[in-house]
């Protein structure tokens, strides 16, 4: 019974680590964050972080990888779902975004900000190619392009126009809630409103 409760602590206490680190380097990321930072916010000694992980680069680039799978699983289950239209895949990438983001605003700068500075050692871990080249996504836009519904042929215009209406509201919340003189819950309910404008918007593109 012993052995078992010391385990359960240790998993306890290599989870409170993993999730202050998680907060600080999304909010502060890999340059400006101590590891004493990371040990305040999981309220533990700076040695028993030590003892869990030898440095902060391994620290980091563990939640990287959790940060980035996340964020692109998210994208593949809905850009590879067979059963749905190329419409409806908008709906869907529109909601879950916002829905994810509202909780996690820090992600989207703290993803470019870090794979900007480490393009070569973040994007060989990440199969964005085969994600989003090889998806049920691209060939349903190929399809419509080649029965002349979609004049633009490239389906990358397509996705960033859809990614781009979608995330750069929380890259530029800061500056949108000054110039809106929006609290927090305002602008909530202004990304809630979204989830259903960007479809509609994006059709309009389509048409166009």
């Amino acid at each position: 019974m012993a052995k078992k409760e010391i385990k359960n602590r240790d998993v306890s206490t290599e989870e409170k680590i993993k999730d202050a680190a998680k907060l600080v380097f999304h909010k502060k990321g890999y340059a400006a964050t101590r590891t004493r930072d990371i040990a305040e916010e999981a309220g533990i000694n700076l040695a028993l972080l030590n003892y869990y992980f030898r440095s902060k680069e391994k620290l980091f680039q563990l939640i990287m990888a959790e940060t980035l799978s996340g964020f692109i699983l998210q994208l593949s289950s809905v850009l590879n779902n067979k059963k749905t239209s190329l419409e409806e895949k908008v709906e869907q990438i529109a909601n879950n975004y916002i829905t994810f983001l509202s909780k996690e605003p820090e992600i989207p700068i703290f993803i470019l900000s870090e794979v900007r500075n480490n393009s070569k050692v973040f994007m060989d871990k990440i199969p964005l190619r085969e994600v989003v080249l090889n998806s049920e996504f691209i060939h349903q836009y190929e399809e419509v392009v080649h029965k002349g519904n979609v004049s633009e042929p490239n389906p990358l215009h397509f996705l960033m126009n859809v990614l781009g209406l979608v995330v750069f509201p929380f890259i530029a919340q800061p500056m949108l809630t000054q110039l809106g003189k929006l609290d927090q819950q305002q602008f909530n309910q202004l990304m809630e409103e979204r989830k259903k404008r960007i479809p509609s918007w994006i059709k309009m593109m389509l048409k166009a």
